[in-house]
């Protein structure tokens, strides 16, 4: 029987479940309790918490001034790198544009002699008793020196006589009938072309031969 009544018996409540709902929420007070036991628990044995110093209104002025002084060295800096990036840029400019008027200073260079031969050789042909021959031994070599001046800057010569039709190269002018070579090869240039670098500046002007096949249509 006495356990029985024991079961019956309602559970006894927790003491913290039986305070008002006040307790439930601490208050201020309880609070700054809880902050002070917190700082003092971290506080090391044998020291004393010390209440956090209060700063004057000089040294606020002092720290002010101080904040101001490295944000206006900042500034500077930061002009003076703007200023020597704009110099920079200006100056990258203006080699860029030099170098766009000056690309040709070295085939200009080169290129005078020739000129200079072709003078001298108008000058020798102005002469009545002018040798012939002489004129034209000259001549042949001021054309082989202003060839030499254009195969050194990357200027190569077409000239494809004897040689089969390359449309990519050749521009056929007319088409000649001809029976003692194979039908299109280039017969007769008219005109050489020339390559920069390997790049087509002008197609040479060629005759092409034509033979008696579906060639000649």
């Amino acid at each position: 029987m006495t356990q029985e009544r024991e079961t019956e018996a309602p559970a006894q409540k927790p003491e913290w479940q039986g305070e008002s709902s006040a307790r439930d929420t601490p208050d201020a007070a309880e609070i700054k309790e809880g902050i002070e036991a917190s700082e003092a628990a971290e506080t090391p044995a044998g020291q004393e918490a010390t209440a956090p110093e209060e700063v004057s209104p000089e040294r606020l002025t002092v720290l002010l001034e101080d904040a101001r002084a490295k944000a206006d060295e900042s500034w500077d800096q930061l002009l003076r790198l703007r200023a020597e990036m704009e110099n920079l840029k200006r100056r990258h400019a203006n080699e860029l544009e030099k170098a766009h008027k000056f690309a040709l200073d070295g085939f200009v260079r080169e290129l005078l002699q020739v000129r200079d031969s072709l003078e001298l050789g108008h000058n020798a042909a102005l002469d009545q008793s002018a040798d012939v021959d002489k004129l034209r031994e000259g001549t042949e070599l001021t054309l082989k020196l202003l060839t030499d001046v254009m195969a050194k800057f990357g200027v190569e010569q077409i000239d494809p006589e004897g040689e089969p039709f390359n449309p990519d190269f050749h521009q056929a002018m007319t088409m000649q009938p001809r029976d003692d070579v194979p039908p299109n090869t280039v017969v007769t240039v008219v005109q050489k072309g020339f390559l920069l670098n390997g790049r087509l500046v002008r197609p040479a002007m060629v005759i092409v031969s034509a033979g008696a096949g579906p060639e000649q249509s």
